[in-house]
């Protein structure tokens, strides 16, 4: 059994507005909910083998608050300039790249491709109140975990079971 973390990026700061949209860091609440995130998926095991994260820099900024409060040396990450602000088509082509050996895969990334793409995949058997929280709002560091028995290469419109929808209000 595999699992799949999709989570959005924290809330971004624009107290910049001359910066590219690339180039904006989180803004503070970004960074206390991302570190939230992190330490609830800490709590429950949930540390991924492997990360993939947009290259952005708020991505990048939210990748770091969340490994910050997991075990040290737990995952091995990398940054992709493929799912800045991708469709969902392009980040799941990323993940269908991912190793066989690889068992657990978090992915953190932009909506509303983020949020488009754990639509398609979640199956028939995915737990409904999850699903139906998502489809109503996927917010800011927002985290959907799904099982899947497919090998990456093999993902799927709807061959994943969404388990669990955290969003940040959830541990407030």
């Amino acid at each position: 059994m595999r699992q799949l973390f999709l989570l959005r990026h924290g809330k971004s700061s624009w107290d910049n507005p001359a910066l590219p949209d690339f180039s904006r860091p989180l803004a503070l609440r970004g960074r206390k909910a991302a570190r939230r995130m992190g330490k609830e998926m800490a709590s429950r095991d949930w540390i991924p083998d492997l990360a993939i994260v947009s290259a952005a820099i708020r991505t990048r900024q939210t990748w770091e608050c969340v490994v910050s409060q997991w075990p040290k040396n737990s995952c091995v990450f990398e940054f992709s300039d493929a799912i800045y602000e991708a469709r969902p088509e392009r980040i799941l082509a990323e993940i269908r790249k991912t190793g066989s050996a690889v068992q657990s895969l978090l992915v953190i990334g932009h909506n509303p491709g983020l949020e488009m793409l754990a639509m398609q995949l979640a199956s028939a058997t995915s737990e409904p109140t999850a699903l139906r929280t998502m489809s109503r709002k996927f917010p800011t560091a927002g985290l959907v975990r799904f099982h899947t028995q497919e090998r990456w290469a093999n993902l799927a419109a709807a061959s994943a079971e969404l388990t669990h929808f955290l969003r940040p209000k959830d541990f407030e």
